[in-house]
């Protein structure tokens, strides 16, 4: 089987383009989704380095972290893409998006230590699809690929928090969008890569399963988005 194209795709941010895709990406939220909602169990401060891990199961997934990060969060934020959906999507890379080829094992170790580098700036945050494909949504225990715990590993000051999404249409003709911002994982050191992996996985388990459970409560604790 041919591979895709193994050279790596560096984020190169644009502040004016990063602005005026934002405006379109808000924009494209409330005409698609009937309600956006949110619950924030974690403020990063202005001296915090945060990755954030989130559960993938729509087109949605690419644009949620630009969403988030721009109107709550505020940090410097960065994000992984499959290589081959960046090259069809340039416009990517000015938002602060490189790419990752699962299939190319120097490829992964190049795009894996950029990331790690990434989280050495001020104010820096990073955003991970840790099951590295879409499938469909589930409360049960997601299995990881090995690229988070990689990267956590080498970050042992960072925050490593847990983001669910789900999306829902029980109640509108138009779908409703609720994300759950969890609180950071606390990561022992003596954890092996394999104990730490089944850790990160129950965490956003349990943000999903109660995450489930709130959007469909009369009195939900999300706030319009």
């Amino acid at each position: 089987m041919k591979q895709s194209n193994p050279i790596f795709i560096p984020a190169k941010e644009s502040e004016w383009f990063i602005s005026l895709f934002d405006l379109y990406v808000r924009n494209l939220f409330w005409r698609r989704f009937q309600n956006v909602w949110i619950e924030q169990s974690y403020k990063p401060t202005s001296t915090s380095r945060t990755i954030y891990y989130l559960n993938h199961t729509s087109w949605w997934d690419g644009l949620i972290p630009l969403l988030l990060n721009q109107k709550i969060l505020k940090q410097k934020a960065r994000a992984m893409m499959e290589d081959k959906q960046m090259r069809e999507h340039k416009f990517f890379q000015k938002i602060g998006t490189f790419s990752i080829n699962l299939q190319n094992s120097k490829s992964l170790i190049t795009s894996l230590r950029y990331a790690v580098n990434s989280m050495k700036r001020p104010k820096a945050s990073l955003f991970i699809y840790p099951e590295g494909e879409i499938v469909p949504f589930s409360t049960d225990k997601p299995n990881f690929k090995k690229g988070l715990v990689w990267i956590a590993e080498k970050c042992p000051e960072v925050d490593i928090v847990p983001i669910g999404i789900y999306i829902h249409s029980s109640k509108f003709d138009k779908p409703e969008l609720f994300i759950k911002i969890g609180k950071p994982v606390e990561i022992q050191e003596d954890l092996t890569p394999l104990e730490t992996t089944l850790l990160l996985e129950k965490n956003l388990q349990k943000v999903l399963i109660r995450l489930v459970k709130d959007a469909h409560s009369v009195e939900q604790p999300f706030k319009r988005f």
